[in-house]
């Protein structure tokens, strides 16, 4: 979900004439028509572009955004969906497009290639807001309370049966309980499975930590249901706001040493976008400031588990908020 891979050739040469050979459209098309109560406009006669990366949680913000931006009057340009982090991000860089929600472990590491490892959320969005801005006149806002990092879950008679709830309380099980199932990508990263172990102090092919027979290697989509069904694995690599940790009813364990990164959602603006229209900031804080972790696990569940569309579920949320009519 996070990889930024090289760039394809359309990326790269990017124009607007070449969003949609690029496949830089919107995931359904269209975000519906709805106004501000009272029928405020304090964007009339503004002109943006809205884009998104492609997977659940990326196109739902963006169809937020989009259909909350338009009913503050603006005329918006619906791109959610672009594929990969990479032509979402090169549209922007590029001036293609004004808007697109992030993740400042993103941008630290991918962006960035930095490899310290900052625990808390908002010294990682400063030091991310400094780099953006300086460097590409992006303006990264103020975080939302949500968190899409790397974490592991487990099913909730399991945490009971073995009494846990962190990653320390994990690495005083006996060996035998010490099971895990994650990707391959996730055992292979820098920043992933294998240095967690050892931040832990349960290091990995270790008959003392964890011995290779305890991982089980296996699609990110099936370490959900193995983690539900505590078969082969107690435990499972997950992401934080994914929809299926609410319908599954996994417990996240809590990262006590603070080995992951924070992956906090931020409204990332061109700079002279917002100059134009500072309007966006208590606009987007207006959105920013109602995400939560269970939020996003229950919007990401409509889409991924439900089958409703981004669009239906970012109109119905903003009208049960009472932001749009």
């Amino acid at each position: 979900m996070r990889s930024v891979r090289a760039l394809a050739l359309c990326a790269i040469v990017l124009t607007v004439s070449m969003l949609a050979g690029c496949g830089l459209v919107s995931s359904s098309g269209t975000f519906h028509d709805a106004s501000l109560p009272g029928g405020q406009r304090p964007l009339d006669g503004a002109k943006l572009v809205v884009t998104s990366k492609s997977f659940t949680e990326g196109v739902l913000l963006g169809k937020i955004t989009a259909t909350y931006l338009a009913a503050a009057g603006a005329k918006v340009t619906d791109l959610t969906g672009a594929p990969g982090s990479a032509s979402s991000r090169q549209a922007q860089l590029n001036g293609d497009a004004d808007i697109l929600w992030e993740y400042t472990g993103t941008g630290w590491v991918n962006y960035h290639n930095e490899t310290e490892t900052i625990s808390d959320p908002q010294e990682l969005w400063q030091r991310v807001h400094d780099i953006e801005k300086r460097e590409h006149n992006l303006e990264w806002l103020p975080p939302a309370n949500f968190n899409d990092t790397y974490a592991f879950g487990v099913s909730t008679p399991t945490a009971q049966r073995l009494g846990v709830k962190s990653l320390s309380d994990v690495a005083a099980l006996p060996v035998r309980d010490r099971t895990f199932c994650v990707d391959d990508e996730f055992f292979s990263r820098a920043d992933g499975f294998i240095p967690m172990l050892q931040k832990y102090g349960i290091p990995y092919n270790d008959p003392n930590g964890v011995p290779t027979g305890n991982v089980t290697r296996m699609d990110a989509g099936v370490v959900y249901t193995a983690t539900a069904k505590s078969a082969p694995c107690n435990f499972g690599m997950i992401y934080t706001t994914d929809g299926r940790v609410k319908n599954l009813n996994l417990v996240v364990l809590d990262d006590d040493k603070k080995f992951f990164l924070p992956y906090s959602g931020a409204a990332v603006v061109r700079g002279e976008i917002l100059d134009r229209y500072p309007q966006l900031r208590q606009l987007l804080g207006t959105i920013s400031e109602r995400l939560t972790n269970d939020l996003m696990q229950e919007l990401n569940g409509r889409v991924d588990i439900d089958g409703e569309d981004p669009a239906d579920v970012a109109y119905d949320w903003l009208k049960s908020e009472k932001l749009i009519e």
